[in-house]
């Protein structure tokens, strides 16, 4: 099989995982009422799902250094299949979507951590950043589909309708993955290169070397940023058009649609980011994205009395930006990090990462109740966002020099 191929499946795959990343943010609008939920309850079940996939990141990376990553693929893609399931037919308010959307989150990992370490192995350095942005780009792509496919049928018939459609999606995408990697060798490193996910030597060298430490750094608020706002778009664009329309009826339609819309955009900004960081280096792109989508998220939250279309312009600016260097500094990482350290690195980084995306959603939502979910509100919780989103471009500008500084240092 064609490397293009290999990857074009691969990619449609991931589609079908990315589903159920967005299905709950979609229904937000239709379940706090349904289930009596408040702002901050609403945002802790996105949370519960970030939790377990904080857990679920972790395996994935011990299991694919241990088994291989195809293997880890597959296996923990039957995991994913199965919870999916449970979650769209057990959730029912706001304890039980908390336990089982978490679960679901507990199983997802398998398509992300193994999923760009197979692109690594197969895709050298050169095209890797565009590889590894063609791959995120599908997960856009797929959280677009969940979105507007789970608004959709859920107005129709319920948010068990939405649900099941991710379920579906985790199916299918098992059925790709069987298909793309039945040729694909799974690559075992040997227990003395791989290193312990948790090894004491490998955390002591991620965070004497200046490059994996500012790395890490950098991606964990930006997974704090993209997370947050992941989770609340919608209803933020469907709240919008409520102001502007007073589409009671089609709140979950109208929120849905608009972010997939940016969803769809950001796709972009996955394949343009990856490729322009394998012309123009990694983290003067970085800068560039990171910084564009916090200045978004700072006025975002303002902008709700303007015309509907100027929201949304900025709204798909902002996911274009946000997600645009997801790929590079993954790119970045297994550039930085030697493979004996790779396993760890990938640990702490989506425990920081994750970690951050557990609590971005449920403080939005807290600083929506303790500002009355105002349009005041909205600005509010958005330039808290943004704010402490500051730290990741302060992070990759001190990568920058570092790198700047090694480079001069070998030239003399």
């Amino acid at each position: 099989m064609s490397d293009v191929r290999w990857l074009v499946l691969l990619c449609a795959s991931r589609l079908g995982f990315a589903l159920i990343n967005t299905v709950y943010a979609a229904l937000i609008p239709l379940l706090r009422p349904a289930w009596a939920m408040s702002a901050s309850e609403a945002g802790a079940v996105q949370s519960a799902w970030h939790a377990g996939y904080i857990v679920s990141l972790v395996a994935a990376s011990v299991f694919a250094g241990r088994y291989g990553a195809r293997n880890t693929f597959l296996g923990m893609g039957w995991a994913a299949c199965a919870s999916t399931v449970v979650f769209a037919l057990g959730a029912q308010d706001f304890g039980s979507a908390c336990l089982l959307y978490g679960l679901a989150g507990l199983c997802a990992g398998g398509s992300y951590v193994p999923g760009l370490t197979l692109i690594a192995e197969r895709f050298p350095s050169a095209t890797r950043g565009r590889a590894m942005g063609a791959y995120i780009a599908a997960a856009s792509l797929g959280y677009a589909v969940g979105l507007v496919g789970a608004g959709a049928l859920a107005s129709g018939f319920g948010a068990t309708a939405g649900f099941l459609l991710a379920a579906l999606g985790t199916l299918l995408g098992q059925a790709l993955a069987m298909m793309t990697l039945r040729g694909t060798a799974n690559v075992v490193v040997a227990p003395a290169a791989r290193g312990a996910v948790v090894s004491l030597a490998s955390l002591r060298f991620l965070w004497r070397h200046r490059p994996a430490r500012y790395n890490i750094l950098g991606y964990t608020f930006h997974a704090w940023e993209l997370l947050g706002m992941w989770a609340w778009l919608p209803a933020y664009l469907a709240a919008a058009a409520a102001l502007h329309h007073g589409a009671e009826g089609g709140l979950v339609v109208a929120g849905a649609a608009l972010a997939a819309l940016t969803h769809l955009a950001s796709m972009i900004g996955s394949l343009a980011g990856g490729s322009w960081s394998d012309r123009w280096g990694r983290t003067p792109v970085v800068l560039v994205l990171s910084l564009a989508s916090i200045a978004c998220s700072l006025v975002f939250g303002w902008l709700m009395a303007l015309p509907l279309m100027i929201v949304v312009a900025v709204a798909i600016v902002f996911n274009l930006t946000a997600v645009g260097d997801s790929a590079i500094h993954s790119a970045t990482l297994t550039e930085v990090v030697p493979p004996a350290h790779l396993a760890t690195a990938y640990s702490v980084r989506s425990i920081l990462g994750f970690g951050m995306g557990v609590a971005s959603p449920w403080l939005f939502g807290v600083v929506l109740d303790t500002a009355g979910g105002t349009p005041a509100a909205w600005g509010w919780a958005w330039t808290m966002l943004g704010a402490l989103a500051l730290v990741g471009p302060w992070a990759t500008w001190k990568l920058r020099s570092g790198n700047d500084r090694e480079e001069q240092e070998g030239r003399e």
